[in-house]
């Protein structure tokens, strides 16, 4: 086969590094551009703090004009110049593409008479291990001891053991070469189930709330009509059968409420007592919007984010070694110039970033208007995407990125910025309404719902029909589960 030497002609899209860490900052919410910046600040040592600018609303405001680099006619810098710009130093003035490779100059800043301090976290136990400590406080043999640690590992974070005990048999067997039977495993498991909270080291959901029932000292009537519908009308109950209930056990719909109300104080899983879920984390708007004089006004949230500038200690190095033609100077030049063009592209970025940010957050507030002046949800007009993108002039992906994840505060509530997209529906009357108007006009009517005879889909869709949003009955189920309202039949109370 002869060889041969063709031609193509071939288009590409790349993006510059720049372009990338735009991208990756614009993405970012508030806590988290925090953190980012404490990191560049501490891998790159050419940029700081410029601990001279205090105002917040100036944080991407242009450096000071004392930094700009000179040069004399030969393109040499001047003498005596305090500091220098960056933006005009180019790397290969300096050194050959070859001297570039960044294993010459990606080396630990670090002397060796530098203070070296280690931070050393503490941690509590865990659930596992609080549960280990009980057993061992138990008056049992090092067999049931090492049995007992071998079924607190098997329970999952919410506190069950949902692994076949069979299995488990044959698993102490194998790898701890202990024979036991099944009726002697089913003992030690009684043992870790009576280890606190209780609940915990149930295999299902029915025996976890019988645990709690018989754990209760205070045996009232209550707790003893409730430990008997768990144990034999599970599925009626979760079904919310009620009315069989209430036959079958010959009691009142009275009685039945004080059962359920003794039920709803059982915590369904005890291994989630100390969850990062049951806290609620602090929540740090992005976006401020006031209204004065009727008027919205935004702000872009500025906690905590410092004011960088360019190390002049570096460019002062720059300088100094720039005037040196030693290859071991234009090693160091090489370094310093790649860690000062750093610092600018991170700087620029976060320029670039707020405004973006802005731009963005001011056509959604031109086209909401009306909302942010009074803060009454139904008129929220439908807006999507496509529609901010098309007035700023920016790509679809950009736009998402400034809506995902970031929140604005207004006078009216701390919201999730997406949540004031939603696409347009029409009324009876032609009018272009946002589907959170309806989201909202269908929570309010299963709030007002007769929970005795909530109401079904199909009949929310109806009562939608009645006040002229004519929607589909899928489009009622959607818009629920969105709302994370249950079905009508989980929605039934005594």
């Amino acid at each position: 086969m002869a060889l041969k030497q063709t031609q193509n002609l071939k288009l590409a899209q790349k993006l510059l590094p720049q372009q990338i860490l735009l991208m990756k900052l614009l993405q970012l919410p508030t806590i988290a551009l925090e953190e980012r910046i404490k990191e560049e600040l501490e891998a790159n040592p050419a940029l700081e703090e410029d601990i001279e600018t205090n105002n917040e609303e100036e944080n991407y405001e242009e450096l000071d004009s004392t930094n700009e680099e000179q040069f004399d006619e030969n393109g040499e810098l001047k003498e005596n110049e305090e500091a220098i710009s960056t933006n005009d130093v180019e790397m290969e003035d300096y050194m050959d593409d070859e001297e570039l490779d960044s294993y010459k100059y990606e080396i630990s800043n670090k002397g060796a008479d530098d203070e070296q301090r280690e931070f050393v976290v503490v941690e509590g136990p865990g659930f596992q291990e609080l549960l280990e400590q009980q057993l061992g406080l138990r008056d049992i043999t090092e067999q049931e001891y090492i049995v007992g640690t071998y079924l607190i590992g098997n329970i999952d974070e919410d506190g069950y053991i949902r692994r076949d005990l069979n299995l488990i048999v044959d698993d102490l067997a194998f790898n701890q070469n202990i024979t036991i039977t099944l009726n002697e495993l089913e003992d030690i498991l009684k043992i870790v189930q009576s280890l606190d909270p209780a609940g915990v080291g149930a295999r299902n959901l029915q025996e976890c709330l019988t645990l709690q029932l018989n754990r209760k000292t205070n045996k009232t009537k209550e707790v003893i009509q409730a430990i008997e519908i768990v144990k034999n009308y599970m599925e009626e109950f979760s079904r919310k059968h009620y009315d069989k209930i209430i036959k079958r056990l010959d009691i009142t719909e009275e009685e039945l409420k004080d059962i359920i109300e003794e039920i709803k104080t059982l915590n369904p899983r005890p291994g989630n007592f100390d969850s990062k879920e049951n806290h609620s984390g602090e929540v740090i708007p992005d976006f401020i919007v006031a209204v004065n004089d009727g008027k919205p006004e935004l702000s872009i949230n500025g906690r905590n984010l410092p004011d960088l500038k360019i190390s002049n200690d570096y460019i002062d190095m720059l300088k100094e070694y720039s005037k040196s033609k030693n290859k071991d100077a234009k090693e160091a030049t090489g370094f310093i110039k790649n860690k000062i063009e750093n610092a600018e592209w991170f700087i620029d970025a976060l320029k670039q970033r707020y405004a973006t940010m802005t731009l963005c957050m001011n056509c959604i507030l031109e086209l909401q208007q009306d909302y942010f002046i009074t803060g009454d949800e139904s008129k929220i007009k439908p807006m999507v995407l496509k529609d901010i993108a098309s007035r700023v002039n920016l790509d679809l992906s950009t736009v998402s990125r400034v809506a995902n994840s970031k929140y604005v505060q207004t006078p009216y509530g701390t919201f999730l910025l997406k949540t004031f997209f939603s696409e347009s529906m029409s009324t009876d009357s032609g009018e272009e309404v946002s589907s959170r108007e309806i989201k909202k006009i269908l929570k309010d009517l299963v709030d007002s719902e007769d929970k005795k005879i909530p109401y079904t889909d199909e009949q929310l869709c109806s009562e939608l029909t009645k006040k002229g949003y004519n929607i589909a009955r899928r489009t009622v189920a959607k818009y629920r589960e969105m709302l994370e309202i249950p079905v009508g039949r989980m929605r039934k109370e005594v």
